[in-house]
């Protein structure tokens, strides 16, 4: 049979409301993690605009209790970049995702820089010392160029990085903490070892309960891994097959929400480095015009992407100034929904700075 075609607009309506941007879900912090298989989390406090907009009555104290009681880590996965995950998560994401982060270590900068080093008795040396207690990559390197004498500390420090599993931990991370971004290993910080509970086949049918339908190449772009393409055929008819109107091959769980494409989208801001700009290989669904998607540098939380009618229409940024928070928006072209962006503009500062004054300011398109 010739599979359904998808419109671009199907596709968008689809996305949204597997990423929880349609209306906003009544989950708890915990849960929503877990459905949306973490959030990118290179800049701390983006997760919590994350997940601001897309939960009923989020609060960050939630966020920053499950992160300070270990029920959700901090940890290089997917593209072996930060990701906030579970606790579950993490032990059995990162067994499946060891060869991206691994892969990551062997083509990255700081390899020729730990040629000849036994790597074995480096990883070893490395655990031990964040197995006595969790340091920064700048301790930690310190501590082993002591024991390699002449090689570059950042170096050894990044190996260890890359091939001894760790997560991140607080106060960074949290809504109000900040610091150097300090390790420990997964192992001692959760007190279990990383698990092969999760499989290859059980990650794609993960990512496109949250974010398909999508090809192949999309969910390769998501965590890094290749020849996902295998996996596909071997899940045969646990997914449903569709096509765009370019004729690419979607894949699909078969019970995950399509809906009528006429559905409204309202509009909704996301933080920087928010997955759903980041998750695709050809992102058109959501983004114009091959736009790049900016990554900030910081703490986050002040900035990010408006979706206006489901697409990324505009930049904002919050500023403060005595005892007023300014919400700025500036907008890619004409900006529809005006007065509902306005509206979840004023929402976002009451949430985000309360106890001030708050104003939108919409600059005029370029």
């Amino acid at each position: 049979m010739t599979p359904d075609v998808l419109s671009p607009r199907a596709i968008n309506r689809a996305t949204l409301a597997r990423q929880l941007l349609l209306e906003r879900a009544s989950l708890n912090a915990f849960d929503a993690l877990e459905h949306l298989v973490g959030m990118q989390a290179q800049a701390p406090r983006a997760p919590f605009v994350g997940l601001w907009t897309r939960l009923d009555d989020f609060r960050p104290e939630e966020l920053s209790s499950l992160i300070e009681t270990r029920a959700a880590v901090r940890a290089s996965l997917m593209r072996a970049t930060v990701h906030l995950v579970t606790a579950r998560d993490c032990l059995a994401l990162r067994s499946v995702l060891r060869p991206v982060v691994e892969r990551a270590h062997y083509s990255g900068p700081f390899r020729r820089h730990v040629e000849g080093v036994d790597i074995p008795a480096l990883t070893d040396a490395g655990r031990a010392l964040l197995r006595e207690k969790p340091r920064t990559r700048t301790e930690l390197g310190r501590l082993l160029a002591e024991q390699w004498p002449g090689r570059d500390a950042e170096s050894l420090a990044h190996t260890v990085g890359f091939l001894v599993p760790q997560v991140q931990i607080p106060p960074r991370g949290t809504w109000t903490g900040a610091g150097a971004p300090t390790w420990a290993t997964t192992e001692t910080w959760l007190g279990r070892e990383t698990t092969d509970d999760l499989t290859v086949d059980d990650l794609l049918l993960r990512y496109l309960g949250a974010f398909g339908p999508a090809t192949v190449m999309d969910a390769q772009a998501w965590c890094g891994l290749t020849r996902l393409g295998e996996v596909a055929t071997r899940l045969g008819s646990r997914l449903r097959h569709f096509r765009d109107e370019d004729g690419r091959e979607l894949l699909d769980v078969p019970s995950a929400p399509r809906p009528d494409p006429d559905t409204p989208a309202p509009p909704r801001f996301l933080p920087e480095f928010d997955n759903l700009l980041l998750s695709y290989a050809e992102r058109s669904r959501v983004v114009p015009d091959g736009r790049a998607v900016p990554l900030y540098a910081g703490n986050g939380g002040t900035r990010g992407e408006l979706l206006v009618d489901g697409r990324w229409a505009a930049d904002w940024a919050i500023s403060r100034a005595g005892d007023t928070a300014t919400l700025t928006i500036e907008p890619f072209g004409r900006l529809t929904q005006r007065a509902e962006v306005t509206a979840e503009g004023l929402r976002l500062l009451g949430w985000a700075a309360p106890g001030m004054a708050h104003d939108v300011q919409v600059g005029p398109p370029p």
